[in-house]
């Protein structure tokens, strides 16, 4: 049986991978999906790990990257309306979920016989540890290892991601548009060119990035409100 642990580079997945190898625990695989959407300090931090360990993370991609999905996959019957593309994911229709993550995962183990997989679940999230399944395992949850803690063990360890966790909560894909306005108000402030890419991003597809905003509207939103504070 292969031991899996599947590394979204996150704190929780690190503080997990770290302390599994502190134990001795067996390790055959460290897989990593990549949508190439992740901010660079967390593409910085997986090879600093790399280095860390000594050790090398196997790197899931689908066939065409995140644009492609996005805006440029050709028109299709059906759910797709005719439109290229799947556009901006939301809560009812997270496809890039889907392609980047659980079917990449999924086809990966298929190819693998028997494993168990390690998931990164802290103790202080009891939900997604309720759908754990026979063949995965939540050590940091077992251990009774909070978010918190695990932050704090990846600090102690010298990981500290180009300050992404002192500047978002979640520190998934920078285009995602399920985050906060904080969160987008922080990636404007803190990424200038990523921000930019977002503008275009936006412009590629017909809905836009919110159901109640564009990234354009957001935009003239973040400028008003910076106008607002030179006041004070």
């Amino acid at each position: 049986m292969k031991n899996i642990v599947q590394f979204s580079g996150g704190k929780d997945s690190t503080c997990m991978l770290l302390m599994m190898l502190e134990r001795d625990m067996p390790i055959d695989d460290i897989i990593f999906c990549d949508t190439g959407m992740e901010f660079p300090g967390m593409y910085d931090h997986i090879a600093k790990v790399e280095r860390y360990i000594g050790r090398k993370v196997t790197r899931l991609r689908p066939p065409h990257d995140f644009i492609y999905y996005f805006a440029q996959r050709p028109k299709m019957r059906g759910k797709n309306k005719g439109l290229p593309g799947y556009g901006w994911p939301r809560m009812w229709q997270r496809w890039c979920t889907r392609i980047f993550k659980t079917e990449l995962t999924a086809k990966y183990l298929r190819n693998n016989g028997e494993y168990k997989l390690y998931i990164g679940i802290a103790y202080d999230e009891p939900k997604r540890h309720a759908r754990k399944g026979d063949d995965a395992e939540h050590p940091l949850y077992d251990w009774g290892i909070t978010e918190k803690m695990a932050l704090k063990y990846c600090y102690a360890k010298g990981f500290n991601w180009d300050g992404l966790y002192e500047q978002f909560k979640r520190v998934s894909c920078w285009c995602c548009p399920l985050q906060g306005i904080g969160s987008l108000r922080n990636l404007r402030k803190y990424y200038p060119d990523l921000w930019q890419k977002l503008l275009e991003m936006d412009a590629m597809v017909e809905y836009s990035f919110k159901p109640d905003w564009s990234v354009k509207d957001l935009e003239l939103r973040f400028v008003l409100e910076d106008q607002q504070q030179s006041l004070f």
